[in-house]
């Protein structure tokens, strides 16, 4: 994703421990999505851009071998999608995102952290403080425009909604 524009901010979680489940999953963390994927966010990323913000990316595509390896830590299909069906982020049309000022490169605030897990972090409340509504109305409108769907539960997580794209076992290779 950073090969299309590198002020596009890379934090991939899962190859931390500093996620939910508190263990590495992905061996190194690198960016990919299906080239529609890749153009619909680099056109949020631009346009945000004229706000004096951008996006800043916690998981992109993902590996059917690392869905599994999720799965075997987090065996509940509420938070991680079982392998045998598979996440949209395993087929390379799901990202799991925030904004970010473009000058300091620092996180708006949301009301919650990235991959909280309760009713604080659904797109459907309402009672939080004016800056983080305010943000996620910002995030939530300009990933809407170019093509993606929030879910209810995780305000970070948006779906592409052009084909829907077959699984994929593609591994990356690490530096």
């Amino acid at each position: 994703m950073i090969r299309l524009d590198s002020s596009i901010v890379l934090e991939i979680r899962y190859a931390t421990d500093n996620n939910f489940m508190e263990q590495q999953i992905y061996d190194c963390g690198r960016c990919f999505f299906r080239p529609a994927v890749a153009r619909a966010l680099l056109a949020v990323h631009e346009d945000l851009g004229r706000r004096g913000l951008g996006l800043k990316l916690f998981d992109c595509y993902r590996p059917g071998p690392y869905q599994q390896r999720l799965w075997d830590v987090m065996p509940d299909a509420r938070y991680v999608a079982h392998p045998a069906r598979g996440s949209v982020h395993s087929r390379g049309a799901a990202a799991d995102l925030t904004l970010v000022n473009r000058t300091t490169g620092e996180e708006l605030e949301m009301g919650t952290p990235y991959d909280f897990f309760g009713e604080e972090a659904y797109t459907t409340t309402t009672n939080l403080p004016a800056p983080a509504g305010e943000n996620r109305r910002i995030l939530q409108d300009a990933m809407v425009r170019y093509g993606f769907a929030t879910i209810r539960t995780e305000w970070w997580h948006f779906n592409f909604r052009g084909p829907r794209f077959p699984l994929s076992e593609w591994t990356w290779p690490c530096p």
